[in-house]
């Protein structure tokens, strides 16, 4: 017994932990969408159901009635596909600059977008509200995009100068020499290189921009407001003493399947894009 113990303790030990720490990520994920099913009186019973003994599918629709859920969908696309588009071009075309143009100040300006991710959201709220205003970009589509896209494209940069950085300058210089001119080598060879990290960065701040909570909040307007805005005004729209989990699981439940889906088929793209450098 203690043979086996020395030859499969290691194993058994990572089975366990990995048993513990898929427990712990995805009982609150199951919680929810079983209180989606859960009719309202259930909820709060004790001891608690871990499965509902009068399941429905009521939460759904009332839910969808509660809010104007369609509008707030399709506020969600276009934000968040918007913001991806915009970040992931800015940060491809920012990423290749400062990883080959060597420029004065280049260096100033790439530490500068790495250090702008440690600030906190909150403390960029008051200016940010202010410049937008000033431009009238507040409460509308494309200040939202461009809001967002600031959010999220510094570390996108950060990916992509790293990503520039593994591809070897001779693959350029080979097509200069050839008669390319710039334009010419960034779209028919480094665009194509860059397949991996631009792949991956197009699912990763999608999925960032989809879960956005604090500038839509802040910034949008009835007619721009988003899913992760709805789920607040679910919350605040209760009569009672409690909130209502059950439509707020529904809700939780439909916003999560886009992004299951997207990751689903693009897990190849973000295995590619993390593990994999440009050449083979």
């Amino acid at each position: 017994m203690r043979a086996f113990f020395r030859q499969r303790g290691g194993s058994i030990a990572n089975y366990v932990g990995f048993v513990v720490f898929a427990f712990v990520v995805l009982f609150p994920f199951y919680w929810i969408v079983m209180s989606s099913f859960t009719p309202r009186f259930e909820l709060f019973q004790v001891p608690p159901r871990y499965w509902p003994a009068n399941p429905t599918l009521e939460n759904y629709p009332n839910m969808i009635e509660s809010i104007p859920f369609w509008e707030y969908y399709a506020n969600s696309l276009i934000f968040a596909g918007g913001s991806t588009i915009v970040s992931v071009f800015a940060s491809a075309m920012a990423g290749y600059a400062l990883a080959r143009l060597k420029f004065p100040g280049s260096n100033a300006v790439f530490f500068g977008l790495i250090l702008s991710i440690a600030l906190p959201q909150v403390a960029l709220l008051v200016p940010m509200y202010e410049i937008f205003n000033t431009f009238g970009l507040n409460r509308t589509y494309h200040g939202l995009i461009i809001l967002m896209s600031s959010l999220i494209t510094p570390f996108t940069v950060w990916i992509m100068v790293s990503f520039v950085n593994q591809i070897p300058s001779e693959i350029e210089e080979a097509g200069y020499i050839d008669g390319a001119n710039m334009f010419q080598v960034i779209t028919r060879i480094v665009l194509p290189a860059m397949r991996p990290a631009i792949a991956t960065m197009l699912i990763i701040n999608f999925i960032i921009s989809w879960n956005e909570l604090l500038y839509p909040l802040v910034f949008a307007s009835r007619n721009t407001k988003t899913l992760s805005v709805g789920l607040v005004s679910l919350g605040r729209a209760s009569m009672g003493v409690s909130r209502p989990w059950d439509l707020m699981s529904a809700l939780s439940v439909l916003m999560v399947i886009p992004v299951i889906i997207l990751v689903i088929f693009g897990q190849r793209a973000i295995v590619s894009g993390l593990t994999r450098g440009a050449v083979k």
